[in-house]
């Protein structure tokens, strides 16, 4: 029952007010406000400020700073095998395999379409075809940095807006087609491995998405935006970060036909954290 209560409750919420009046708070400079919210924050959700860089958690200017806190040197080694394609944040594996039929398993009875996830680009869609993918959700805990999966050069971003829906396991099984329908940044990335996109997924109180070479993304008239980038188009190191997210989500890979396997031993359920193996990058 309390389940069913909170599905039905997160359809009547005003899902963007909300979010929003969070990031306001999220972004209080005032002492008295930010400092009792993390220290809360902190204590509530269990987060390790140990491998921080800065471990003091009121030194940060604002919560979103903590949130997106930058950890120490060599607190996420990569994984050294170069074919290797590394998780690209901390968190859980939500789901990982194969597109099949142009569709992206979500949980039992739940799936939804590659097409709506990319924004309805068909030919963005259709490089994924058949392909691989891996969800990882991110808890509230983690470190909310988004990292590259391999080095790619950037060919397009599409900003798709959407709900707020929350993202953990409850919304996964209950509401269609989740991922499809909350707010969105798709990031198409050109490899040595073929196409690889990075889909980075809002939810209920994410104030924002940012990317590091757009920095906040989230037009103000919520409107689809596509972005195809030429010669200057940013290219991103393996491991690289490549966004982060301002409270946190979902961040989904995407890799085309016979060009990845994901490592036997993910699945979901799995705890992994950036930089981590999840699977080989095939020839």
């Amino acid at each position: 029952m309390r389940e069913r209560l909170f599905i039905i409750t997160q359809y009547l919420l005003p899902q963007h007010l909300i979010s929003r009046l969070a990031g306001c708070l999220a972004n209080c400079t005032w002492a008295w406000v930010k400092n009792p919210f993390i220290t809360w924050f902190v204590k509530r959700y269990d987060v390790d400020m140990r491998e921080a860089e800065q471990t003091d958690p009121t030194a940060f200017a604002c919560f979103n700073d903590f949130f997106t806190r930058a950890l120490k040197p060599g607190a996420r080694p990569l994984d050294p095998e170069a074919d290797s394609i590394l998780c690209p944040a901390d968190g859980t594996i939500s789901q990982l395999g194969k597109i099949e039929h142009g569709r992206i398993f979500q949980a039992k009875g739940q799936s939804f379409s590659v097409l709506e996830l990319l924004g309805g680009h068909a030919e963005h869609a259709a490089l994924f075809q058949g392909g691989e993918f891996a969800t990882v959700y991110l808890s509230p805990k983690d470190y909310h940095r988004v990292h590259m999966p391999t080095g790619g050069t950037l060919t397009d971003m599409v900003y798709v807006p959407g709900k707020l829906f929350s993202v953990n396991q409850a919304t996964a099984e209950n509401v269609p087609e989740l991922f499809a329908r909350n707010e969105r940044v798709v990031c198409l990335f050109d490899t040595s491995h073929g196409p690889m996109a990075v889909v980075l997924v809002g939810a209920m109180i994410v104030a924002s998405v940012e990317t590091v070479w757009a920095g906040l993304v989230a037009p103000p008239t919520r409107q689809l935006k596509s972005e195809r980038y030429g010669q200057a188009a940013p290219a991103l190191e393996r491991g690289a970060e490549m966004g982060r997210f301002k409270l946190g989500s979902t961040a989904i890979v995407l890799f085309g036909p016979g060009h990845a396997a994901w490592d036997p031993a993910m699945c979901a359920g799995s705890a992994v954290s950036m930089g981590q193996a999840l699977g080989k990058l095939l020839d």
